[in-house]
């Protein structure tokens, strides 16, 4: 593996941070940053590696404080750029949008990423937080007999949340765009700026930490590389598709933890409450006063949820 860039400065990770280059089995470059758990209290990680399954428009920078929390706790953490965002290869020309040939092609990057744990020796066992997009992901994944112990999801994208108008138009607009060949273009009423520098703090459906806020501001302004826009029609349409095929499907057996801000107004929650009531070991928490990044609201709420999922993880090692 080949060294990657990694900005430090913005991760605010714990130290021995670095960033990997891997290729896919289908030539796609991506990139992961890689904390090994040391930090002044604890010298090597005793209790296994987190995955960290980024949701879309992310970065493996942005998820330096979980892994901060998490190294207090003794794990260490892999965190994703998936293709098509982050540093890793762009899908389509104008790489300020985020597209997807076939939402299948993830699994290659999980497939990368699983190799390259294994490569440096990263240590065992492992576990899963995937959060929104990374939830669709990580939720397939299981279903691909991914290798951990336990699942944390964080807002899982296990639908999408749309009015019952705009659904039926969403699966019309992606069907046509696909057949007309403009499925590569933006998806109605999104942006091509990013979401944190294009919306105010003031309502945001993040968090409802400004300091937290201004951190993910502060990350993309000073790498506008990592930032990317709203997502292409045909993006929207393997999403629907994914979400509508994981939602007919069983739940895997294995313990399972989601997190849920109770203003989340980004995914869909009534899919979070079946798939719950579907999953035998799974359970949920309630995040009070919280949006859909219940992992970037402030240190005191983030901290206990942190210190929840590694109690969590420490009964299924």
């Amino acid at each position: 593996m080949e060294q990657a860039p990694f900005y430090s400065e913005i991760a605010n990770g714990p130290e021995g941070g670095a960033a990997w280059w891997l290729r896919t089995k289908d030539n796609c470059r991506i990139r992961i940053a890689v904390w090994s758990g040391a930090t002044s209290t604890v010298q090597e990680p005793q209790n296994g590696t987190v995955l960290m399954f980024c949701g879309r428009t992310e970065f493996a920078e942005k998820y330096g404080v979980t892994a901060r929390d998490l190294s207090r706790n003794g794990y260490a953490t892999v965190s994703i750029d998936w293709r098509g965002q982050g540093l890793a290869d762009r899908l389509i020309q104008d790489g300020r949008l985020g597209h997807i040939n076939d939402i299948l092609d993830f699994q290659q990057d999980v497939d990368a990423v699983l190799s390259a744990a294994k490569e440096l020796n990263l240590p065992q066992p492992l576990y899963l937080i995937g959060h929104s997009m990374g939830g669709c992901i990580g939720l397939r994944s299981l279903h691909n007999n991914l290798p951990v112990k336990a699942a944390v999801f964080s807002a899982p994208m296990w639908g999408i949340k749309m009015t019952p108008a705009q659904r039926p138009l969403a699966w019309v607009i992606s069907r046509l765009a696909r057949l007309m060949k403009f499925d590569h273009l933006k998806t109605p009423f999104t942006t091509l700026e990013t979401y944190v520098l294009a919306a105010p703090f003031e309502d945001n459906m993040l968090t409802r930490d400004r300091e937290m806020y201004e951190l993910m501001q502060d990350q993309v302004t000073k790498y506008p590389a990592l930032a990317l826009g709203g997502p292409t029609i045909r993006w929207l349409g393997e999403a629907l598709k994914e979400t509508d095929a994981l939602h007919a499907m069983s739940s895997p057996d294995i313990p399972m933890l989601t997190l849920q801000g109770d203003n989340e107004r980004i995914v869909r929650t009534d899919r979070i409450d079946d798939r719950v009531a579907r999953w035998p070991n799974g359970t949920r928490t309630m995040v009070p006063n919280a949006e859909h990044e219940t992992l970037m609201e402030g240190q005191t709420t983030r901290g206990a949820l942190i210190d929840q999922c590694c109690a969590f993880f420490a009964k299924h090692r």
